[in-house]
């Protein structure tokens, strides 16, 4: 285990990260943002599928049309995001499976097959969601992942006639620390695990 990442990394990532709830006012760039999808890209869904779409959404505008499908609770932490990241499914992903896997023909697999789709896009967008908390924090970003909005609501305003699908919101920016609640245990090894 050379390759092993140091303490102070494993506390970026895991150990002192945080799920923030408020947002100090710096902005995030767009170069940013795309080195983020950099990183973030690299992380592996089944058969290279890649089904996860992402909606940087930062303008005054963009974020008046998503407050209204936000829950109650979560009005202020997404207003005062510096960026909501909307993390969306392609649901005709396998289109693009001829350029990403082409090393088989993957594509037919999937095509016409809604319950197979629906599944894959599901799992493997929210394995890219995920890698998109790893990958901001590894850029010195705070993230707010929430799932308390109503999909069909962000559905109708920022997809309308097309084929991506929301999964989940990630608040991004520099957190607040004043903000934070008192961090909530986690289950211990035995409790979550078994080794067989």
């Amino acid at each position: 285990m050379s390759n092993k990442l140091s303490d102070e990394a494993l506390d970026l990532l895991f150990r002192n990260a945080r799920s923030h709830n408020g947002w100090l006012p710096n902005p995030v760039s767009d170069a940013v943002l795309k080195e983020l999808y950099e990183l973030l890209k690299w992380g592996p869904t089944s058969s290279n599928s890649c089904p996860a779409r992402f909606v940087f959404v930062k303008s005054f505008e963009a974020k008046e049309k998503l407050l209204p499908c936000v829950a109650q609770g979560n009005l202020e932490k997404t207003r005062n995001a510096p960026v909501v990241a909307i993390i969306a499914q392609d649901m005709e992903f396998y289109e693009q499976l001829p350029k990403l896997a082409p090393r088989r023909d993957f594509r037919s697999s999937f095509a016409g097959k809604k319950d197979l789709i629906e599944s894959a896009a599901f799992r493997n967008s929210s394995l890219q969601g995920a890698y998109l908390i790893m990958a901001a924090r590894s850029l010195g970003l705070d993230c707010g992942p929430m799932s308390g909005f109503d999909n069909k609501k962000v559905d109708d305003v920022f997809f309308s006639g097309a084929t991506w699908k929301s999964n989940f919101i990630c608040c991004l920016g520099i957190g607040d620390a004043a903000k934070l609640y008192p961090r909530a245990p986690r289950l211990d090894f035995s409790e979550a695990c078994k080794i067989i």
